[in-house]
């Protein structure tokens, strides 16, 4: 193997983190585009959960968690901070993120109060933005949440009060490291 394998889905936001790791540690991988309909056998041998993003690193170590594939391509040690914002990104904006995008999904949810809860995470992020206070890698781990959020209702997501939100969101999504990110690969089959 001459590369880590890279097992990835070009829509989720946790494969979208990976990506952009390795993409700005310019760390090269065999990237398999996926469905997740559809799991290759290979990818299902060495991560029988079937999430992605999985990557195999050249020794054979597997690394399963969009966050650790991070940490790894960044040599990256989350700050307290960091945690915490990670913490809120992926439980409770993720939480509410899901109910809101796919209230069909669920039992007795209210999408509605879902995108309230959710906006009181992008509020809040609103105010760290403001501070200056989120560096790439932390940008990197959250927009392609956020990003999810924003596109299931453009209209009212940009109709919201968080203009530090709406331009570091604008940032990222036009920027070469995004464009390379959501590269589209053909469905890996083998």
């Amino acid at each position: 193997m001459g590369k880590p394998i890279l097992y990835s889905f070009r829509r989720c936001p946790y494969a979208m983190r990976a990506r952009m790791a390795l993409i700005r540690s310019n760390t090269e991988v065999e990237h398999r585009e996926v469905l997740l309909r559809d799991r290759p056998n290979h990818m299902m041998e060495i991560s029988p959960k079937g999430t992605v993003p999985v990557m195999q690193l050249t020794d054979g170590t597997v690394i399963e968690e969009s966050l650790e594939i991070m940490q790894y391509a960044l040599n990256w040690e989350l700050k307290k901070d960091e945690k915490m914002w990670i913490q809120k990104n992926d439980e409770e904006f993720k939480f509410h993120l899901d109910r809101y995008k796919y209230p069909n999904r669920y039992e007795n949810v209210d999408c509605i109060e879902h995108r309230s809860a959710a906006a009181k995470f992008l509020s809040e992020l609103n105010e760290k933005i403001a501070d200056n206070s989120i560096s790439t890698t932390l940008s990197d781990a959250i927009f392609p949440f956020v990003r999810q959020f924003a596109n299931h209702d453009r209209q009212w997501f940009d109709a919201q009060n968080w203009a530090n939100v709406h331009t570091w969101l604008n940032e990222n999504l036009e920027s070469d490291e995004f464009a390379i990110c959501m590269t589209k690969y053909p469905q890996w089959i083998k």
